[in-house]
């Protein structure tokens, strides 16, 4: 690629940060295993960082006005469980980040019930417990469901401490939460969590409102010098693949809801001060966590390199895990999907299971059950919602290759009896079986455990009073388990050659937001006006090289949902702009050339 492009691009000034090209990881795509895990360390050490260094204003996780707001906010978590009669904490997001509110809103739920206090926390993911495990993107866009949802899930509740969580504060779902919260101020305290400074919220227009996101973060900020609203927004640095905000946009989510949920919990119930100290010290703790999980590189890089033999060989990696590692697990692998293009679904029969839909999918001990979600058992809807560890015993285990990856998810605390049993039924099929392994100093796995596998990522954590609660020793494991199945499965879907330096270049484009990034990525690499990339992507998008006028002045929601039917859209529309090809002739290359930076480098050599 010529990188002058890139350099001249005024789009990458003017992007967001959860936007922008992270310079550390530009070069990813050429990267080896041991690299890649050394690049990703480093753009996720970013989370932690005190200063950015090219513009040390912007707020960090550290800074005390994001831990002053963060005090604010726990005490308002404090106040709904000294008095939760009538009253509700409801966290809410589009794709990772409804995941994360699940996750977290399940084990706050749980911590409660265990004490026997009332459980207050409710969940919203945009699309429903179905996008707990598939992408359901397109009700991202609509701010009008978003607040119904919110006035449905809250009905007949006089107090509503309300989490909208928008990494790259962007999505028209969260927004519209955000407005009605604003309209009911008697009730609700919103709370915006973000990770771009209000001024580089979305500002473009969402369907059938008067308002766009970045009015919705103007408005929350004006409000928290009235302690009426507030705004959580550090900022991370650029994203080590761009713009995938399930990585550290998903990892600060779970750390700074959890502080928040957990010193609002212990103020109200073990009377402990809250002060901007103690907040510190709970982040200081999930660093100490990624710290412990990095220094596992060699073998955290070994499992990228199996994940990735496993991928370009068109086999599969499954994951298996036990309890919220288990949803962990479901939740790097849903995500796939739409940031890489890794399969799917829209071809899926309901009626007969195949396994084939995506390139990495999770399993959980025992199903829905175990994941105690909203909407209950929703294997009826389809393959992709078939998750107990038995069901792939019955429907996948029979076919499975040896070249599919297996990876256990597990800690000391767990069956390992069931875990035993599993490894022995699966055995039967292949030896390519994997784990990460959690234990502790005190506790450690029984001599064999360990030796049933061909590699395992053990890592054993200290022991100590403090962390004898073992909801936060779950988190820490959590945490842990999410940091390396990341690395995982980035690592191996660049191996396989869906990155183009370090941009997810095969983006699913399924709803607004992704169709603007598709355009920016093509202007970045093309250096081609507004106008002529998105033409490119139209004539992708509708397999044609001559645009109707009905095409051309039909709305966004209207390409997103024909691109959804449509493969390897952004990578034919760049092959198409490079070489000037025609659509059919961009198809060809990337036939003869899977791997896009191969397919592109040929164009461009033979546009000379």
């Amino acid at each position: 690629m010529n990188m002058d492009h890139l350099k001249q691009s005024c789009y990458e000034l003017s992007l967001p940060v959860t936007e922008k090209c992270n310079p550390i990881s530009r070069d990813i795509d050429r990267a080896h295993s041991k690299q890649m895990v050394q690049i990703l360390k480093r753009c996720d050490a970013e989370m932690f960082e005190k200063k950015i260094n090219h513009d040390p204003f912007y707020q960090r996780l550290y800074s005390s006005p994001v831990i002053q707001t963060m005090v604010d906010v726990a005490k308002r978590v404090e106040m709904i469980l000294r008095d939760p009669e009538e009253s509700l904490i409801v966290l809410s997001g589009c794709g990772t980040s409804g995941r994360i509110a699940f996750l977290l809103v399940t084990s706050f739920n749980e911590m409660l019930n265990a004490q026997r206090q009332k459980q207050i926390c409710s969940y919203i993911i945009a699309g429903g417990d179905r996008a707990l495990l598939t992408s359901q993107e397109a009700p991202e866009d609509d701010p009008e469901l978003g607040a119904r949802m919110l006035d449905k899930v809250c009905a007949g509740k006089k107090h509503v401490l309300f989490f909208g969580i928008s990494c790259g504060m962007s999505a028209p779902f969260v927004a519209g939460q955000l407005d009605f919260c604003l309209n009911h101020l008697d009730i609700f305290t919103p709370v915006l969590l973000g990770f771009n400074p209000v001024h580089m919220a979305r500002s473009e227009q969402m369907q059938g409102c008067s308002f766009h996101f970045k009015d919705v973060a103007e408005r929350m900020a004006a409000e928290q010098s009235h302690k009426k609203a507030f705004v959580i927004n550090p900022v991370l640095g650029a994203e080590a693949i761009s713009g995938s905000s399930r990585m550290k946009g998903g990892s600060a989510t779970k750390i700074i809801l959890e502080t928040v949920l957990l010193a609002g919990h212990e103020a109200a119930f073990t009377d402990k001060m809250m002060t901007p100290e103690c907040m510190s010290s709970w982040i200081t703790a999930s660093e100490m966590v990624y710290e412990t999980t990095y220094c596992h590189g060699d073998e955290l890089a070994a499992l990228i390199h199996r994940a990735g033999e496993s991928l370009k060989l068109k086999a599969h990696v499954y994951y298996f895990g036990w309890q919220t590692l288990g949803i962990i697990g479901m939740t790097d692998a849903s995500e796939c999907i739409p940031t890489y293009g890794a399969g799917t679904l829209s071809n899926v029969s309901k009626k007969k299971f195949c396994p084939d839909f995506g390139d990495i999918r999770g399993f959980i001990n025992n199903g829905f059950s175990e994941m105690k979600n909203n909407e209950g058992d929703l294997s009826s809807l389809g393959p992709e919602f078939i998750i107990s560890h038995k069901d792939f015993v019955d429907t996948i285990l029979p076919s499975l290759s040896p070249h599919d990856m297996i990876l256990f998810l597990f800690t000391v605390n767990d069956d390992l009896h069931e875990v035993k049993a599993l490894v022995n039924q699966l055995r039967q099929k292949t030896s390519n079986l994997h784990a990460i392994a959690h234990d502790l100093e005190k506790f450690t796995f029984p001599e064999g455990v360990c030796n049933m596998f061909e590699s395992v990522l053990n890592i054993t954590w200290p022991f100590s009073s403090e962390n004898e609660n073992s909801a936060v020793m779950r988190q820490h494991w959590e945490l842990s388990t999410k940091l390396c199945l990341n690395a995982i499965s980035t690592g191996a879907h660049v191996l396989k050659g869906k990155v183009y330096m370090n941009y997810m270049i095969d983006l699913r484009v399924t709803n607004s937001k992704l169709y603007r990034r598709a355009i920016n990525i093509l202007q970045r690499f093309t250096g081609s006006f507004t106008t002529e990339c998105e033409s490119a992507l139209l004539r992708a998008i509708y397999s044609t090289d001559e645009l109707t006028e009905d095409m051309i002045s039909a709305d966004v929601r209207t390409h997103t949902d024909a691109a959804n039917r449509r493969e390897r859209v952004v990578p034919t529309a760049l092959v198409m702009i490079q070489s000037g090809c025609t659509h059919a002739e961009a198809q060809h290359h990337l036939d003869c050339h899977p791997v896009i930076r191969d397919a592109v480098s040929i164009c461009l050599n033979s546009s000379k």
